[in-house]
């Protein structure tokens, strides 16, 4: 992927309070030590070229989105916006949907997932431990098999709680590892491809007019392995106060036939 531009970044919306944007994946949430553009730093880069800020302009990170995973996020543009926004996290009001493709189908159809996570800071992977492990944290999630075929399958996530590398972790441990996430399991089949996990839709109440906010964003439905399923109707747009349809621009990989 080549660098990311702050010129590039996608505004869904915007007011005095917060902006909601599109993080393109393979790129950071905050600045870390790759040095590459971070979502934090491009959305300062972007207020202040929009209104010629002299200097720097506030902008406050509530929540995060792992580095190979794209889709939408909210950033507060003050501090009381940013304390709100927090505060819903903590109280459990701020809702975040994602869509992912597995290698492998799910025993039930539906479900919750409890476990408790660790995480190995050196080698940056996340385990699933016993609950009396010192630093371990517990991580809930809701699942929905929407499609599977050939051993594939389409999947609605709703996260109760924010872990590091959640998703991945807790899929990979029932045997469904993601697809593209050779690091938690998925088979070789699929390196190479971008992780197959994708932010697609945040609800939250407004931080000032107290209203409740949906915004939604499609996966790179272009690409594979998005492109084998009925994404369009499986996002249901008709549901939802936002939408926008985002596709990014690469070269399509051809004749991708899963194993049966």
């Amino acid at each position: 992927m080549k660098n990311f531009n702050y010129k590039e970044l996608v505004v869904l919306y915007e007011d005095n309070q917060v902006i909601v944007v599109v993080k393109p994946q393979n790129v950071p949430s905050q600045a870390d030590e790759s040095k590459d553009m971070d979502m934090l730093t491009a959305v300062k880069k972007y207020l202040i070229d929009k209104y010629n800020k002299p200097g720097s302009a506030y902008v406050g990170l509530v929540h995060r989105l792992d580095r190979p995973t794209g889709g939408v996020m909210v950033f507060a543009k003050t501090s009381k916006a940013a304390e709100r926004l927090s505060n819903q996290i903590k109280n459990g009001e701020f809702e975040k949907e994602y869509l992912c493709i597995t290698c492998g189908v799910p025993k039930d159809k539906t479900g919750t997932l409890v476990n408790y996570l660790a995480k190995d800071e050196v080698n940056n992977k996340v385990s699933v431990v016993p609950m009396a492990t010192e630093g371990a944290k517990k991580a809930i999630l809701h699942y929905e098999v929407l499609e599977s075929f050939g051993g594939f399958s389409l999947i609605k996530v709703k996260l109760e709680t924010g872990r590091s590398h959640q998703i991945r972790v807790q899929l990979s441990f029932i045997g469904c590892p993601l697809f593209g996430d050779v690091k938690y399991g998925a088979n070789e089949k699929s390196k190479g491809f971008n992780l197959a996990l994708w932010a697609t839709k945040l609800t939250f109440i407004h931080p000032v007019s107290k209203e409740k906010q949906t915004f939604m964003v499609y996966p790179p439905v272009e690409e594979n392995p998005w492109k084998q399923f009925e994404i369009n109707k499986e996002m249901q747009v008709g549901s939802i106060a936002s939408s926008y349809a985002f596709h990014r621009e690469a070269e399509l990989i051809k004749d991708f036939l899963p194993d049966d």
